[in-house]
């Protein structure tokens, strides 16, 4: 992604707030990016902001983590070893609707003649509030309130506070609240979807989306009312997972009213006709619960969404809402973190950590899926986003959510055990994208061939297990993972060379990080992260064999480990063999990247990004172009094994290159540059991460949020401005504030102890908030922090600042080793009025 330098967010529309989003005027055009900004959730449930009473909706949805349906993958070409199954989010039956008419007339906000409209989702109190005055087509004037929540503290429950006051005269007010299954039955109200104002004019199908089901998806296996609550069950038609969704209602009112119940297989509605005086308010509160299992039978699902509700009934509503904001009182003492003087910057990190929260908080076992709850993008898969992007945030604030994650891993290994001996290798080999454990990639060379996502959840599980010291989680079980992950890079892998130099041990035919660079041998990622993978399961096989040797015990008879693997796996590691080119003085991406011609970015149009979406793969692999920062990302995640110089070097080659097509690059981009002294550009870099789906930067915020981008804004901010970096457990700090922020304000969880970092220009203060003393270094100084006892360390301001951004013509013309020179192009294609399809060469 491009660097920016400036808010791209319109203050009309969205009013600076640092502790809130709010939408002060409602535009269609901008309609799809806005229920996705506005969507509530818990990680286990997520509402997006759709309006209760529907209409013209971009994309209404429901989502429970992790609840899915599975169909057939059709190959055109088959092949042994392929992905057989593919798996899709499924929208769960929707119980946020509540359809408004007053003397008949439907209120409709796309349409309606509004004097005040105002939106906002409040991060302290978790709740998405609305408040629009409404002038009927006959005049009379309307008010209309409403309070969203997603539980935090109850997984299962979200809260609906809607009321309706007739402003100056007397009307017929009905209100239908229902529960409306929009996956299979086709909406009374549906309209064509809304454009999201952003399309990118793609001649293809976005690959980024999910695929759609041509079938019913849910079958009714259950339905029952009684007193204003209503219960709907159903099965999914291929998965076998059940869900049950319950709704009770609690209307308040002075005025007169009836009411009625309908109920039947895709939709439940409990109807109010109250016969409204003016200023007399109208108040209905819709408590609903969403249950889900891939073994109970629905009936049993019914039960517990009935349980739940009788729990809630029997608790004061505000109560519900009080215990939100106390939750998020404890995780902001945790999370925020504060940069004075810049209120834009201020508002878009709150709004970014707010989504970490939604997508993650209570997932209580399940994955983290690369857009949380908020839509329906990537079919809710869960991906490499979650160890490298995600797991940091979390382990350094939320430690106990990060082990939930890990724990999913986990339970995953028989699967990726299957699927290691389907690709002919030893151990365990997880899936490049997933619900339900199995592979769902269709397309292998930039899917399956990922095989670094053994490294990257390794890598996690190490740096949990440092920053917090759990070691009785690793002890437990987690182990497993290191020992079968090292299993399969010690199989993957082979040994050549010999004489002096020894021999060394290469990996061939994976795929790194980058997505325009496929099947590769030697990728510098894979390579660098198997290495760190390696040496964390020989260290803490060793380390466990001393400390708890029954634990140890355990282990080696349940996995059937030798002992001469760990001597394998040692001896792997230390020989890795790591490109590095004398000529360029860079590290090849991989073993033929530079042999590639450069791909002219500085003159390929806007039109024609991102570049999957008009160029076949195989013309984008025969460029050295990259999607996702590659070795960049190998500098931070791996940063003790390259000098200074090395990360300068690669930083400002890769740098040039990288298109800015994945919302996962730009946080790695401000973090390296940081360290390397771009700083200003680290900061625009961050602005691009920042701003990802605020600023509608990659025209598919309609989709849902990007998960791992909200985790890198975290990043960014910790380990690239903040300089934290930890290595084998000891937490070392070297900063590089922008010269135009006056302070950064964050904290952190290592080992039990909360400690909030305050850096300032010219000095930085660790203070320790909970638990005992900790350790860390300031650029190589020991520093001892205590309880009560705040430690400042003065910095000098002796850190080179590079201007400007690398390009690629700082890179044409540069001499190849043997001899020839890098040059920069471009696929062209004939003018439409000559040939409109003939592909003329690459100029």
């Amino acid at each position: 992604m491009n660097p920016i330098a400036s808010d791209p967010l319109d203050r009309s529309q969205f009013p600076l707030d640092e502790w809130a989003l709010t939408e002060a005027e409602f535009h269609t055009a901008t309609q799809g990016r806005t229920e996705t900004l506005f969507a509530v959730g818990n990680g286990y449930l997520g509402m997006r902001g759709n309006f209760e009473e529907g209409h013209k909706a971009y994309a209404e949805g429901t989502f429970i983590n992790g609840f899915h349906d599975t169909w057939t993958i059709r190959h055109a070409e088959e092949a042994y070893g392929f992905a057989r199954v593919g798996q899709t989010i499924v929208n769960a039956p929707d119980a946020r609707v509540i359809r408004l008419y007053v003397d008949d007339e439907p209120f409709v906000v796309a349409d309606a003649d509004t004097i005040e409209y105002s939106r906002r989702l409040d991060f302290r109190t978790g709740v998405l509030e609305r408040v629009v005055e409404w002038r009927t087509p006959s005049g009379k004037r309307v008010l209309i309130r409403s309070r969203r929540l997603v539980s935090f503290t109850d997984r299962h429950l979200a809260v609906i506070d809607y009321e309706v006051t007739m402003l100056d005269s007397e009307a017929s007010v009905l209100i239908s609240s229902q529960i409306l299954n929009r996956q299979d039955r086709v909406d009374e109200f549906a309209a064509a979807p809304v454009s999201n104002g952003g399309s990118s004019g793609a001649p293809i199908a976005d690959p980024r989306k999910a695929n759609g089901f041509g079938e019913r998806v849910l079958l009714p296996r259950f339905k029952w009312v009684h007193e204003g609550r209503y219960v709907l069950g159903y099965r999914t038609a291929n998965s076998g997972m059940t869900i049950a969704v319950g709704a009770e209602h609690h209307l308040e009112t002075e005025n007169d009213w009836d009411e009625s119940a309908q109920i039947d297989d895709d939709i439940a509605k409990q109807v109010y006709r109250v016969h409204a005086k003016a200023g007399q308010r109208i108040r209905l509160v819709k408590t609903i619960a969403y249950h889900t299992s891939s073994t109970v039978p629905t009936t049993e699902l019914a039960d517990r969404a009935n349980r739940t509700l009788d729990r809630i009934r029997e608790t004061p509503i505000e109560e519900v809402f009080q215990r939100q904001r106390e939750w998020l009182d404890d995780f902001w003492e945790r999370a925020d973190i504060v940069v004075a003087g810049e209120p834009d910057v201020q508002q878009a990190i709150r709004w970014n950590l707010f989504q970490l929260a939604q997508a993650t908080a209570r997932t209580d076992g399940g994955g983290i899926a690369a857009k949380g709850v908020s839509g329906s993008g990537y079919g809710g898969h869960y991906f490499w986003d979650t160890e490298i992007y995600v797991l940091p945030f979390l382990t350094y604030t939320s430690p106990q959510v990060a082990r939930n994650a890990l724990r999913f891993r986990e339970g995953m290994l028989d699967a990726a055990r299957e699927r290691a001996v389907e690709l002919n290798q030893r151990g365990a080999l997880f899936p490049w994208r997933t619900i339900n454990g199995l592979e769902s990639s269709a397309y292998y060379a930039a899917g399956t061939a990922q095989y670094h996502i053994d490294a990257d959840i390794s890598h996690a599980l190490s740096q949990y297990v440092a920053a917090t010291g759990d070691e009785d989680f690793l002890y437990r079980g987690a182990i497993d993972i290191l020992v079968e992950t090292a299993r399969m890079w010690a199989d993957l892998g082979f040994w050549r060379g010999h004489g002096a130099e020894g021999e060394t041990f290469h990996i061939h035919g994976v795929t790194g990080p980058d997505e325009y660079t496929t099947v590769v041998n030697d990728n510098l990622f894979t390579n660098v992260m198997a290495r760190a993978n390696l040496r964390a399961a020989v260290r803490q096989t060793r380390k466990m064999k001393q400390t708890d040797p029954s634990a140890y015990e355990r282990m080696v008879k349940r996995l059937d480990l030798q002992e001469d693997e760990i001597l394998e796996w040692a001896t792997a590691a230390e020989a890795m063999h790591v490109l590095f080119d004398e000529d360029l003085g860079i590290h090849p991406q991989d073993s033929q990247f530079l042999e590639k011609e450069l791909w002219d970015l500085e003159n390929t149009p806007a039109s024609k990004r991102p570049l999957l979406l008009h160029f076949h793969p195989l013309v984008i692999y025969r460029f050295q172009v990259i999607k996702q920062a590659d070795v960049v990302l190998a500098l931070f995640l791996q940063g003790d094994e390259f000098t200074t110089e090395e990360k300068r070097a690669d930083f400002e080659y890769y740098d040039a290159l990288t298109t800015g097509d994945s919302t996962l690059s730009a946080s790695t981009q401000s973090i390296i540059a940081a360290e390397v002294g771009y700083r200003e550009l680290a900061l625009g870099y961050f602005r691009a991460a920042l701003f990802v789906d605020l600023g509608d930067l990659h025209n598919n915020t309609a989709d849902g949020i990007h998960v791992a981008s909200t985790g890198g804004v975290w990043s960014a901010l910790a380990f690239g401005f903040g300089g934290m970096r930890d290595y084998l457990g000891k937490f070392t700090f070297d900063p590089r504030l922008p010269e135009e922020w006056d302070s950064l304000v964050f904290h952190v969880c290592i080992k039990g102890s909360l400690i909030e970092v305050d850096l300032r220009q010219d000095r930085m203060t660790f203070t320790i908030e909970k638990g005992g003393p900790v350790v860390v270094y300031v650029r190589g100084e020991r520093v001892e922090v205590g309880p009560g006892a705040p430690v400042t360390v003065t910095l000098a301001d002796d850190r080179p600042t590079i201007e400007g951004a690398p390009t690629t013509s700082d890179i044409e013309g540069t001499v190849r080793a043997d001899g020839s020179v890098i040059t920069a192009s471009m696929p062209t294609i004939v003018a439409e009025h000559d040939e409109p399809d003939a592909l003329v060469g690459m100029d």
